[in-house]
Formats: structure tokens, sequence, C-alpha cells
């Protein structure tokens, strides 16, 4: 059976709680699922910004909740509600330099968030399998001073966290694996958690997000301003990662898999510097790039990579988009949106345009 035909046959009428669904991955999550005909549940947070992808899309959920992690009470009653078969938990503080400057609410939201969730579920009947996202920055990462060379991340690499968005995440494994140890391991119900890299794509409008800040340069005839041109990083278009989530949630229900955690990221990392010209040139833009003031500006990592060979041999599993192709779907899909065309129409043709390639041996 056709790898994308296999996962529709799974997902198809399944019953699935979306956690994170009003922002930039979980949007795209859902037009998928909706696409493969799932039944999806969404809990989040109200959109940040505007524009915003889900409003974009105006998908036709199950039901909607919007609430916040951190409110026990909420998420309890929103899954006795729900009662899911599948769990994707996306929802959470996602920004480096936010968790800088609000370091207990990221991890209120990511470490205490997670747990509330998990121990809702905890006596959910009709429930058979969780996958939590957490990050490539939950690895113990020590290239804050100097750049390393390249750091490739295994998944038995130790987990970590010098900053506090990579510490929730490192604890919101420790988190998932707990629960799924004391808890749902004797009801033969799965926990995995899934680590990908930087994930870009259309419609990601949050603050500190490299593509639409250059695009928006772009639009403006302005130079790019940079942060930190050299940092390399692992860059991938939204729909690779989540075809692993799929793929491996599916795996782990099934039985094809015990494994509690797996890599999904691209085949290289690459600088800011290169990212952002190769998106100026696919652009149309002449425009050059600047240097941004980092006097006072908080550490991160400078080398990151991920290592993605366990997903492949254990999933089949492997990058479709190179990073010129990656570049040029976020090209078509902005310029379309600043077309006014109906971007609903251009993200479900972008899903079965990567669906068509994952078929590709």
């Amino acid at each position: 059976m056709l790898p994308s035909k296999n996962l529709r046959q799974f997902w198809s009428g399944k019953r699935v709680l979306l956690t994170g669904h009003t922002g930039f991955k979980g949007s795209w999550t859902a037009t998928w699922l909706m696409q493969m005909g799932a039944e999806v549940h969404g809990f989040a947070l109200a959109p940040e910004t505007t524009p915003n992808l889900h409003d974009l899309l105006d998908l036709s959920y199950a039901s909607e909740t919007i609430a916040d992690l951190r409110d026990h009470a909420a998420v309890k009653k929103m899954v006795d509600k729900v009662e899911p078969e599948l769990v994707l938990h996306m929802a959470a503080q996602p920004l480096v330099r936010r968790a800088y400057r609000e370091p207990v609410e990221t991890m209120a939201t990511n470490i205490m968030g997670t747990a509330h969730l998990l121990d809702a579920l905890r006596d959910c009947k009709n429930l058979t399998g969780v996958l939590v996202v957490t990050s490539d920055k939950a690895y113990d990462n020590d290239s804050y001073d100097q750049a390393k060379g390249e750091i490739i991340f295994r998944e038995d690499d130790p987990l970590g966290g010098r900053d506090p968005y990579s510490a929730s995440k490192g604890c919101q494994e420790i988190v998932a694996r707990s629960f799924a140890q004391s808890y749902f391991r004797e009801r033969h119900i799965p926990v995995v958690t899934a680590r990908a890299g930087n994930v870009v794509g259309g419609g990601d409008w949050s603050e500190d997000r490299l593509m639409t800040d250059i695009i928006a340069a772009a639009i403006n005839d302005q130079a790019v301003e940079l942060r930190n041109p050299a940092t390399t990083r692992p860059w991938q278009h939204v729909l690779e990662p989540v075809s692993g989530y799929l793929m491996y949630l599916q795996a782990a229900v099934e039985g094809k898999t015990s494994l509690p955690a797996l890599n999904f990221g691209p085949n290289g990392s690459h600088t800011v510097e290169h990212v952002t010209r190769l998106l100026l040139t696919a652009w149309g833009s002449r425009m050059g790039t600047a240097q941004q003031d980092t006097t006072n500006a908080r550490k991160e990592a400078l080398t990151l990579a991920l290592d993605s060979s366990l997903a492949a041999s254990t999933l089949s599993w492997q990058p479709r988009l190179d990073l010129p192709s990656c570049v040029q779907w976020i090209v078509d899909w902005h310029k379309a949106h600043v077309d006014g065309q109906n971007m609903r129409e251009i993200t479900e043709a972008q899903v079965t345009s990567f669906e068509s390639m994952m078929d590709i041996k």
C-alpha cells in the first residue's frame, strides 16, 4: 500500500484531540487531518497575531476550546467532553526570546501544561495513543559561547536546557516519559515524544519568525535585519515533521514500534544568512541584509542539527523537500496571500502535493 494511502486509511474517522490548533504548526496539521477524514477537536489559546493561519483557513473543527493549558480544570473538562482516541499535543510557548522574558510562564505552559493534559487523559476510556511534540532544543547543547562545528543530536543524547525555553522542553520530555511509564504502559497505550528542527512554512506570523520577517522586509523594500547570521539551524518545511508525527503515532498504536522518542529533521543544517539570501532571491528582491544590534541580546545555541536515521529505519520516513524547494513553497504561499487568493485552497493544495511526494521512493 502506498504510504499516503496507508496514512489516510489509519487517520480517517479517528477522533483526534489536537492541542495548539490555533498555531502555525497546529493549523497545518489540522488541515491535513481533515483532508484525511479525521474528526478534529482543538484546544488552544486564541491566535495572537493578525493575520493568523487559523482564521485564514477557517477550518471545520468538530469542536474548539479556547482555553489555557495552565488551567488544570479547563483541560480536564475538555478531555472529558471530547473523549479522544488519539492525541497530538502541540500547544506550547514556542519562542526562545519570550521565554527569556517570561521563564516561569513558559515553564508553566510547557511543563505543567503537559502534565495537566496527561493527567486528564489517564481516565480517558477510548484513548489509544498520545504524541507529545517537544523540540530539538530539548538536547543539552553547549554551543552557546562558540560554535562547536556541526553538533548532530541523536535520540539517546542527554537532554538539557541552558536557556528557559530549552529547559522547558527537556523537562517536557521527562514529564511525558514519567506519565507513560507510570500510568499508560499498563493500559498498553503508547505515549511518545517527537523532536523536530526549525519548522517553517506559509502563514507563520509569530514574533521572531525569520521567514515572515524576510518577506515583510522584501515587500517593503527594506534590508533584512539579522540577529545571528552565522547561526546554523535544521530548517524544514512544516509538513516534513507533521508527516513524521502522523506516521509515528500510527506505528506506535499499531504496535510496530516501541521507541519512546524520535527525531524528525532535515538532511542538513544551514546558516541564517544562507536561508535569508535564498528566500530573497526566490522572492525576487534585490535587498540585502543588515546586522541587528545584539549587544544586550540573550544567548542562543549557535549550532544545531538532528540525526533522523532512526525515524528512517523505523518508519521509512524521510525528508521530501530540500531547502531551495522548501523556500520556494513558502514564497509561493505568501505571494498567493499577497494576491488575495483563497489560502485554504492553497494550503490544501500544498498538503496534497506533499502527500504525493511521500509515495516516491
